[in-house]
């Protein structure tokens, strides 16, 4: 496995999907890395060279915020939110969806187990 930033790359994909394996490369952004870098995207993992490897770092470690960085910096932003108290910050400390969705009805995965009064206990 080739790694990247700290990331194990699978070698048996292709050039354009295996970097999106790291946190913060989508498909658009693996496009523009294997534009920048003069590597060819259908290419295999296993097949390029270790000049190519290095060639796809730098181009990761000059242009884009990646893994740690990317993560610490979005942990910032919702800290931020929830320092200043304003509405998507409250949002985040209720445990509720914070881009508008409804909540009557679903959000469950963000509201978490419902809790039911006098039902049955699994045993």
């Amino acid at each position: 496995m080739a790694r990247i930033v700290g990331v194990d790359i699978p070698n048996n994909k292709k050039v354009l999907y295996s970097l999106c394996y790291i946190y913060g490369i989508g498909l658009t952004t693996a496009k523009k890395i294997c534009e920048i870098a003069n590597i060819n995207p259908d290419v295999r993992v296993a097949d390029l060279s270790e000049d190519d490897l290095t060639r796809i770092r730098n181009v990761i470690e000059k242009n884009y915020k990646v893994e740690g960085v990317l993560r610490a910096e979005v942990q910032r932003n919702i800290k931020r939110l929830m320092d200043i108290q304003c509405y998507r910050g409250i949002r985040h400390i209720r445990g509720l969806p914070v881009r508008g969705q409804r909540t009557h009805s679903n959000a469950r995965t963000r509201r978490g187990k419902r809790s039911r009064i006098g039902g049955k206990k699994k045993e």
